[in-house]
């Protein structure tokens, strides 16, 4: 087995709530400014255990999410080793295939690569995510008039293939790009997507 992970996503972007690519329709506003950071609780990939890692994203999608070329930064937590780093990116970038491979493909540029501090955080549902100075954003999930948290099931797109979405909002959502050749955001009330992950190939 190529890879075997089990964890938790945090995505955020500039779309209103609930964000329109998880449905196949176009962004609100015609392209989409997302991070999406996948942490690894347990896991391994070609052999090599990558449990307690974060592997993220910021992106810039042109249109509609379903015809790809996004533009991305991939970011790795500091505190992964180059083997644990090297097995990361193989993985997330479709190199072993399965349901990664799958949203690696569209992806059209990697702008770069780097490692730096990531603050990955879910108590009591509500997210925290921290990329280096790059990205600051909190979420928390909906909660239905059961006191269950609203998901979203079958959708035609997913950053977490055959697993249900939390519906969520951030309460704010900063992203210092500028230097990538991505857009800066700076929003409050915005989309947010919580969930979490079985992977394997």
């Amino acid at each position: 087995m190529a890879y075997q992970l089990e964890g938790r996503l945090l995505e955020v972007c500039n779309c209103e709530v609930l964000c329109p690519c998880w449905i196949g329709e176009m962004p609100d506003n015609g392209t989409c400014d997302s991070v999406v950071a996948y942490h690894i609780d347990r896991g391994s990939v070609d052999g090599v255990d990558v449990s307690g890692h974060t592997f993220a994203i910021i992106g810039h999608i042109p249109g509609n999410v379903l015809d790809g070329n996004w533009k991305v930064v991939a970011f790795v937590d500091e505190d992964a080793t180059a083997e644990q780093r090297d097995a990361i990116l193989k993985a997330f970038t479709g190199e072993y295939g399965g349901p990664l491979a799958d949203v690696a493909q569209l992806v059209g540029e990697v702008v770069a690569v780097e490692q730096t501090p990531i603050r990955f955080e879910v108590v009591d549902g509500k997210g925290t995510l921290r990329i280096g100075s790059v990205v600051d954003s909190e979420m928390a999930p909906y909660i239905g008039p059961a006191g269950d948290i609203t998901t979203l099931n079958e959708s035609v797109f997913s950053t977490i293939p055959g697993s249900p979405a939390y519906v969520a909002k951030a309460s704010h959502y900063t992203r210092n790009s500028s230097q990538y050749g991505l857009k800066d955001i700076a929003l409050q009330g915005h989309n947010a997507i919580q969930g979490t992950f079985a992977f394997e190939a």
